[in-house]
């Protein structure tokens, strides 16, 4: 994994990092895990197949939660307890939720959030009311027919919580 060269300046608060193999996806989702704590969000985007769930499979690793992370395309959220003293993961898929916030809250994700971190693939425009400090992750990846394993991803941290953190250990 590297820092990818940025085609514009990154925002603030924003690293950029070049992946090209699924196992540098899981590898960056166990470094990922190092950052985080009960309480915080994660958002990720991308297109199918770009390597959501295996960065959640990552930090589940990194975490140290129970059970296989799998996507939760069919069920909406799965929630993943720890086999230790950390928090557990809660992995939702948002893509079949057509409803913003509203049909979000039947999850009940502000009631997990405080005590979880939470992690939601397909999120925009339905969790941002959650909590003003989250971290957004944007994975680029090919389109097309393509076997092309590369991806480029903007991890940016957003609110007070990631204001001071050093998001560039993740391109490490």
């Amino acid at each position: 994994m590297e820092a990818a060269a940025p085609h514009s300046p990154a925002e603030p608060g924003s690293v950029q990092i070049v992946v090209t193999s699924p196992e540098q996806m899981r590898e960056l989702g166990r470094r990922l895990a190092k950052l985080l704590r009960a309480g915080d969000l994660l958002m990720l985007s991308g297109e199918l197949g770009a390597g959501k769930t295996t960065l959640t499979r990552g930090l589940g690793e990194g975490l140290g939660v129970r059970g296989a992370v799998t996507s939760p395309t069919f069920v909406i959220a799965r929630v993943h307890p720890s086999l230790g003293d950390g928090p557990p993961l809660v992995h939702v898929d948002a893509y079949r939720l057509s409803g913003g916030l509203d049909e979000m809250e039947d999850l009940d994700l502000d009631v997990s959030l405080p005590d979880s971190v939470v992690v939601v693939e397909w999120g925009e425009g339905k969790v941002e009311e959650l909590t003003e400090d989250r971290l957004q992750v944007v994975i680029h990846r090919a389109v097309g027919d393509t076997t092309d394993e590369v991806r480029q991803m903007t991890v940016t941290g957003l609110g007070e919580r990631w204001a001071e953190a050093d998001l560039s250990v993740l391109a490490a």
